[in-house]
């Protein structure tokens, strides 16, 4: 299904400065400038980095530049302690969160190269780190009338067609789908790779180890989805499309910044438009594919 985003409008402006939302992965590239798209419309932000010294001048620059309402605390999502020393100072400081946006990841390929090099380091931070994260930050969102939301920056590489397997692609597409099978199919594929065996297995041939990664993240978002369906909070993902960063090595259709315009206008959707349980593709500046 295509949609046509909507321009923001002072009609439908459902958010204030008390609004808060936090971005990991924000010192530079899509996250910086999702910070500063969401400032700029009147929002507190939290901005992380795993890197301090990084993360702080990255939250200094936005307030030189007249953002007050930008925060900066430390955040090394792959570090299950990092994680829960970020949600304790988030209560004591912010308290109530509204809007979460998962966009911290690595991946160690080039464009166009597909070796696997450090298949547990990818998962234990793409995956498994936006997983802790959420679940630590979840008895802090808001989920009043406005709708709380999360949205998990993926990959149209992690897919379920992008699975050649069919016994894989049927457990996890499964409306019944739980975290344990999740885990399940993250164990195989390592295994699988330490074996050798993973291309004959049938799982992704471009990015296999980034695009497991998010693969499995999108399923954990149609999990959580289902988990909070009608309890005012919002799980969704998001493929930016080929953004010009860091990660493309500079290539790319777009930059960062029309990246974050796109975030932006889907995490801030009045209530009434705002849908839970979907994978969202960025074809155009405007324009997204929605499946779910």
């Amino acid at each position: 299904m295509n949609h046509l985003i909507p321009p923001l409008s002072p009609t439908n402006r459902w958010w204030s400065e008390e609004t808060t939302a936090v971005v990991t992965g924000a010192n530079k590239g899509i996250g910086f400038a999702v910070v500063k798209r969401l400032l700029e419309l009147g929002l507190t932000v939290v901005l992380t980095a795993r890197n301090a010294e990084n993360g702080s001048q990255a939250a200094e620059s936005l307030r030189r530049i007249g953002f007050g309402n930008v925060h900066f605390c430390c955040l090394d999502i792959s570090d299950p302690s990092s994680i829960a020393a970020f949600a304790s100072w988030f209560g004591r400081n912010l308290g109530i969160l509204d809007i979460l946006v998962n966009n911290a990841a690595v991946s160690f390929n080039a464009v166009g190269e597909n070796l696997i090099k450090e298949p547990e380091t990818i998962i234990k931070t793409n995956f498994y780190g936006a997983k802790l994260l959420t679940e630590a930050l979840l008895p802090l969102f808001r989920r009043s009338v406005s709708v709380s939301r999360i949205l998990n920056m993926s990959s149209r590489l992690g897919t379920l067609n992008k699975l050649r397997s069919p016994s894989i692609r049927r457990i996890l597409e499964s409306e019944d789908l739980t975290n344990e099978q999740i885990d399940a199919t993250l164990t195989q594929f390592l295994q699988d790779v330490k074996s050798g065996t993973w291309e004959k297995q049938g799982w992704p041939e471009n990015w296999p180890d980034y695009a497991i990664s998010k693969l499995a993240l999108n399923a954990y978002s149609r999990v959580l989805a289902r988990r909070y369906d009608g309890k005012k909070l919002s799980v969704n993902c998001l493929c930016p499309g080929f953004t010009r960063t860091s990660m493309t090595g500079g290539q790319g259709t777009h930059t960062a910044d029309e990246a974050a315009a796109i975030v932006a206008k889907l995490v801030l959707l009045p209530p009434e438009k705002l849908a839970t349980g979907k994978f969202y593709i960025c074809v155009e500046s405007k324009k997204l594919i929605s499946k779910l």
